[in-house]
């Protein structure tokens, strides 16, 4: 069966740079190839990508992954309800989850001991573990709560009531959530598949971290009392990154499902979801100690990739690590690999006939230029990347 599949292959050059950390603040590393590598791992950047939807999706079609899940719909129930003080609001809004979940929301111990000591009232209960939610579903909880007010238990006690609540937390999904996913440990049906898979992103080539020496001096220090306020080291390397993403189209619009609005073509939500994602995907940059070092760099090039079988990854270019030699730097070499895999592989696996797109900068991201039609910019390889989506999903409606 002929499946819709996104993938987006991006290098990037990064300056001296600690854009995610390990345990001990050193850059993240891997080994691939037998050597060393730079790594940041897929969920900085799928937070980075998450983050970037704020500027580039309307806020009702976008979610808010916490644990103060009830404070979130109490605040929805305040606002529909003005009657409604903030005690009964946040009793409403835990019993609705109760009813979701099976399982009660609670007080956290350890902010129930910290008010009792200061003769505050109890804390909001929370979910043990984050949870997932779009606008919509906040507000038809919250509506639902509201409806139940008089006696929001027997009202969810009835199988119907329930069920509605259940539908309600698991439909109209926001494009973060149909793209990322949803796990909730107490309610395994109302688990979101993810339609986004994000790679680590990896250097093509050998990395060493480096450590920088740093002193801080004290203004108020007198003269006569010489030497730093505050020393310290920082770890950091810098690094040419392949990144890679897929995204599974026919399961991005299923998850989307009945967020679709009625005033619009069929594949308009799907259209916006997947062209806030490239663009979010591919501009977005993980905050790591950019205070620091201020590497705020942009792709030297960008493959899109519409396949109707499976995604692929080209990370397999870049297996034997990029040499300098007589170029100096890693971008064309890393070009010139990628561009020889990626025609291989694709004509190995039956896979020359896929659409492309290729946004590129400069002489060297040359050998590129074949994989794919060339994009003058990113608002241009958006666009098309949309459009073909959104012809597709029409000639399959």
């Amino acid at each position: 069966m002929s499946r819709t599949i996104l993938d987006v292959h991006v290098l990037q050059t990064v300056p001296p740079s600690n854009l995610n950390r390990d345990d001990t603040g050193a850059p993240k590393t891997a080994v691939y190839g037998g050597v060393r590598r730079s790594r940041v791992s897929s969920q900085a950047w799928k937070r980075a990508t998450r983050l970037a939807f704020d500027a580039l999706v309307d806020s009702q079609e976008l979610g808010t992954r916490t644990k103060r899940v009830a404070e979130l719909v109490a605040s929805r129930i305040s606002e529909i309800a003005p009657d409604v003080d903030e005690a009964e609001a946040l009793t409403l809004a835990a019993e609705v989850f109760h009813s979701i979940l099976g399982k009660k929301l609670e007080v956290p111990k350890r902010k129930a001991d910290a008010a009792k000591q200061k003769g505050e009232k109890e804390p909001a209960p929370e979910s043990a573990y984050l949870m997932f939610l779009s606008a919509r579903q906040r507000d038809g909880l919250a509506e639902l709560a509201v409806e139940g007010r008089e006696d929001i238990k027997a009202f969810l006690k009835d199988k119907d009531n329930k069920a509605k609540a259940k539908s309600i937390a698991d439909t109209r999904h926001s494009v973060d959530i149909a793209l990322f996913g949803r796990m909730v440990a107490d309610g395994a049906d109302i688990n979101v598949d993810a339609a986004a898979q994000v790679a680590h992103a990896i250097s093509v080539h050998a990395v060493e971290n480096e450590s920088d020496y740093y002193t801080a001096v004290d203004d108020q220090n007198p003269e006569e009392d010489t030497g730093a306020g505050m020393i310290g080291t920082v770890e950091f390397n810098s690094a040419t990154l392949y990144r890679y993403a897929a995204v599974d189209v026919d399961l991005l619009g299923k998850n989307l499902g009945e967020g679709l609005r009625e005033d619009e073509p069929v594949s308009e939500p799907l259209r916006r979801a997947v062209e806030a994602f490239v663009r979010g995907f591919v501009a977005s940059l993980p905050t790591g100690k950019i205070n620091t070092f201020g590497n705020h760099t942009l792709p030297d090039a960008v493959i899109v990739k519409l396949r109707d079988a499976r995604p692929i990854s080209f990370v397999g270019a870049f297996e034997a690590p990029v040499e300098t030699g007589e170029e100096r730097g890693f971008v064309a070499g890393a070009c010139r690999q990628l561009a020889e895999h990626a025609e291989e592989i694709e004509r190995a696996y039956g896979a020359e006939g896929t659409r492309g797109w290729v946004l590129r900068i400069g002489e060297r991201t040359k050998p590129l230029a074949e994989l794919g039609t060339q994009a003058r910019s990113l608002d241009e390889l958006v666009g098309g990347v949309g459009e073909a989506v959104a012809q597709r999903v029409e000639s399959d409606a």
